[in-house]
């Protein structure tokens, strides 16, 4: 399960990415994007100490742009070239955001999700030290088989900053679509489902 906080983000998620955003490669639009939340869901980090969510945002009338984050309470080795920003939640304390097709902890979330057919984690929320239950906004599928043995995602080897984003470990390789709209289909994806439209492909893997 993913447990969340009622809690004040300084800067908010939509700020960080909006200053983000205008320095990938695949992202077109103004310079000042003032992108709004369209769906968003978690997956489970079995340790319980990396936050991991799929957010889908868009500018204006623009496409539809897939923006999975990572939050962290220490940096992630190795993750610069992935740090969206850091935030202060008033909960947790200070978090440090990362584009999530850095972390290792995302990684492994998709390949399982994608390769076992599974989905979104549930949702609670902390109220006064109770743990209240809330549906996600969105919900994920992946194509492939219950019980599929997955094997740990290992280091990156080769990545690229684009739409596909392709992310190649020793295990697996992974791709994840950026502009929705124009991925393609296969049988190991993961389709995401929100405000009862059809369903549109977010991910692709296949195991090395």
């Amino acid at each position: 399960m993913a447990l969340l906080y009622r809690a004040d983000i300084r800067p908010t998620k939509l700020e960080l990415i909006d200053s983000w955003l205008p320095t990938r490669s695949w992202y077109q639009g103004p310079a000042e994007p003032g992108v709004h939340r369209v769906a968003a869901c978690r997956f489970d980090d079995p340790d319980g100490a990396v936050g991991v969510e799929t957010i889908l945002v868009q500018a204006g009338d623009g496409p539809l742009l897939h923006v999975p984050l990572t939050y962290r309470g220490a940096p992630l080795p190795g993750g610069e070239p992935w740090l969206v920003g850091t935030t202060e939640h008033s909960v947790l304390g200070k978090r440090w955001v990362y584009d999530a097709t850095g972390d290792p902890v995302y990684l492994q979330a998709l390949a399982t999700a994608i390769l076992t057919g599974g989905g979104e984690a549930e949702e609670f929320v902390d109220v006064d030290g109770r743990q209240e239950k809330r549906a996600p906004a969105m919900s994920l599928r992946g194509g492939g088989t219950p019980g599929t043995a997955i094997p740990v995602v290992g280091a990156i080897e080769q990545t690229t900053d684009a739409d596909p984003t392709r992310i190649v470990t020793t295990t697996v390789e992974l791709t994840v679509h950026r502009v929705l709209g124009s991925a393609g289909g296969g049988a190991l994806v993961l389709s995401g489902t929100w405000g009862g439209g059809s369903p549109s492909v977010l991910a692709q893997a296949a195991l090395r």
